[in-house]
């Protein structure tokens, strides 16, 4: 089965596992509008494609305004992102996740 990041983040959450707060966002103006219920900077932008490496490829920016949300967003919604999953040919990017930007102690 496959599942977006944002999907697996909503089953995390209705079992209580910690994740970062943050939604889903189809459009610039969406992802801004998710931003500011945030309630501060950095947030992150991540492209919601299946596949890995998404960062690599262009994919997860971080944001520290809402000028920046909303361009940063306006770029890989509709970007054909390419990885090490996706093969030369790489997937269309529809939604990105907007989540609050925070320290990283441990990636899993």
């Amino acid at each position: 089965m496959k599942i977006h990041e944002y999907q697996a983040k909503e089953l995390f959450r209705k079992y209580d596992v910690p994740v970062p707060r943050g939604g889903v966002a189809f459009t610039p103006d969406e992802a801004v509008r998710l931003a500011e219920s945030l309630g501060g900077y950095p947030v992150v932008v991540k492209a919601q494609i299946h596949a890995g490496g998404r960062g690599k490829g262009g994919g997860v920016k971080l944001a520290q305004s809402t000028r920046e949300v909303k361009s940063l967003a306006g770029q890989i919604i509709g970007m054909n992102l390419v990885t090490h999953q996706t093969g030369a040919q790489g997937k269309r990017v529809r939604k990105v996740l907007v989540e609050q930007g925070l320290n990283i102690a441990k990636e899993l």
